[in-house]
């Protein structure tokens, strides 16, 4: 059964009949009427709940509907049997009707308390999306409503990257969603993003995560396009379980290798909006995103040497000799020529594996919350990663009473990893340019905003700042926010820049690839502002 549909018992045989057939058909009008299809497919009634998320759904016993039948069937004696049949069937949906008052989609997903967690007072739901019924293929997501007013917020869809990351364990459980691990229990994360807006969290493609897929073959080369269109489906359904989001204003955010998956999702929502106008999009943030291959991955040799973590020779054979978008696409080929291995050891040793590359300032090594970008920065195969700190969210997450509590499951793998072992991603649509896409959604009126934390070399700002730049002169967009700081607080927050009043770009100072991990005071500051779609803080 379909996503968001809830199956009452068959209608009695006496409705299958030539006259029945009839009156079923009356019926099923008079139940569309007050807002509930009458699947003749199936000879089923199927339940679609109404728009509030505060009362629970009713599932039907037959044995009541059948004393809903059998009590119209001996107190109206003077009406033909036809009639009492359609009789029953609407008194029965009147029933439902005035009983829920209004229903929530899906209460089995709804989250009655995390392990550990302390008193909240928004809501949560996890639990699973199937996106292909015939290879058994089901998306896991948790959702956090806005912690006041949920009713009015935007509605925002969060993706982290990898490729095969956990937008769970590392946005969610890491990041900016309500709660954070801590030994034993859950900490509230007082710049939760759920402060000012309602946060899904979606693990895609499937293999990531609680994801997974029936058919282990599928597995084997997921790519862009698949993940993309996994990603939709997802969407489209999702709606039919929280109906009352349809119309919601909705976002679209993440970051790392989420520069492919957020534009191409967008794109495809745009298609799909041109023949039923079903996502309110308003807008996509891609933080540190993968762009464009090569200005991305080039501009690491200039910030490594503008940090000091590379001698000015070594910065030369890594701009000259062989540049790191050469080195990562001849190591997913397994062809790396004995130059680019030369250089590449030379700049592995001058920058050492003691600093960690996703925040160059940082002076002790972070959790594996930060594999995530483990395809953007690809080891050479003699180098061995040390896990210096306990990673708590894997911990919790493998715990089997929060599984129980999210109504996940294990699917083909015995362990939650922050990364995905089992998918084998098509790592060569990194090669694939997204910065087109972004100019597309930009042309079809779709905000977006860039950013970057500034102490990262696995994406920098730099790439991301000159790929902004360009589009937004291809597009012939005007600054209309010159380049300038921006605040937090009392302190400089970062460095922004808008170019028609639809294309952005803001540095979080201070932050790793990471954003929100690292600053998220000053991220929660920047995401305010985008959900507002207004200029970032000129002044404190």
């Amino acid at each position: 059964m379909e996503d968001g549909w809830t199956p009452l018992p068959s209608l009695p045989p006496s409705m299958h009949t030539g006259k029945g057939l009839k009156n079923y058909k009356e019926a099923e009008k008079l139940s569309l009427f007050i807002g509930y299809p009458f699947a003749q497919s199936s000879v089923n009634l199927l339940l679609l709940s109404p728009s509030s998320p505060q009362a629970s759904a009713i599932f039907f016993d037959f044995s009541v509907k059948f004393r809903f039948f059998s009590f119209f069937s001996t107190s109206t004696q003077n009406t033909d049997s036809g009639a009492r049949e359609v009789m029953a069937v609407a008194w029965a949906i009147l029933f439902v009707y005035s009983f829920v008052g209004v229903v929530h989609s899906f209460p089995s997903d709804k989250i009655t308390e995390l392990p550990g967690q302390p008193p909240v007072s928004f809501q949560q739901f996890a639990g699973y999306v199937t996106v292909d019924e015939k290879k058994h293929r089901a998306l896991f997501y948790y959702f956090a409503e806005a912690e006041t007013d949920p009713a009015s917020r935007p509605l925002v869809l969060w993706l982290n990257g990898g490729p095969g990351c956990s937008s769970v364990g590392v946005g969610a459980f890491s990041e900016n969603g309500p709660f954070r691990p801590s030994g034993e229990v859950l900490v509230r994360n007082e710049y939760s993003w759920n402060r000012v807006a309602n946060m899904l969290y979606l693990e895609t493609p499937a293999g990531v995560g609680y994801s997974y897929s029936a058919d282990s073959s599928f597995y084997e080369g997921v790519d862009d396009k698949i993940t993309a269109r996994d990603n939709l489906v997802f969407l489209q359904r999702w709606f039919r379980k929280f109906p009352q989001y349809k119309s919601r204003d909705l976002y679209i955010t993440g970051e790392s290798y989420a520069g492919h998956y957020i534009p191409q999702l967008a794109e495809l929502m745009v298609e799909f909006n041109k023949k039923q106008k079903l996502f309110n999009l308003k807008g996509i943030a891609l933080g540190n995103p993968v762009l464009e291959f090569a200005t991305d991955f080039n501009s690491r040799a200039e910030f490594f040497w503008s940090h000091g973590l590379i001698s000015d020779s070594t910065y030369k054979i890594f701009t000259t000799a062989c540049n790191y978008s050469r080195y990562v696409s001849e190591y997913y080929r397994g062809v790396v020529s004995p130059v680019c291995s030369r250089v590449y050891g030379q700049v592995t040793r001058e920058t050492s594996r003691f600093v960690d590359k996703y925040d160059v300032t940082l002076d002790v090594c972070v959790s594996s919350i930060l594999s995530q970008t483990k395809t953007l920065r690809p080891q050479q195969v003699t180098e061995h990663i040390d896990v210096c700190v306990e990673d708590e969210t894997v911990n919790y997450l493998n715990r089997k009473d929060v599984q129980r509590a999210l109504h996940a499951r294990l699917v083909g793998v015995n362990t939650w990893l922050v990364c995905s072992s089992i998918l084998q991603y098509e790592v060569l649509n990194l090669e694939i340019p997204t910065i087109s896409v972004v100019g597309s959604l930009v042309r079809s009126g779709v905000p977006v905003l860039v950013y970057s934390g500034d102490q990262d070399s696995v994406i920098p700002l730099t790439g991301s700042r000159t790929l902004v730049h360009g589009l937004a002169n291809e597009l012939r967009l005007n600054t209309t926010v010159p380049y300038r700081v921006w605040f937090e607080g009392k302190q400089v927050g970062g460095w922004t820049q808008v170019y028609g009043n639809i294309l952005s770009f803001a540095t979080i100072r201070g932050a790793s690839h990471e954003a929100p991990f690292s600053q998220p005071e000053r991220s929660l500051v920047l995401f305010k502002a985008f959900l507002q779609g207004r200029p970032l803080p000129e002044t404190f």
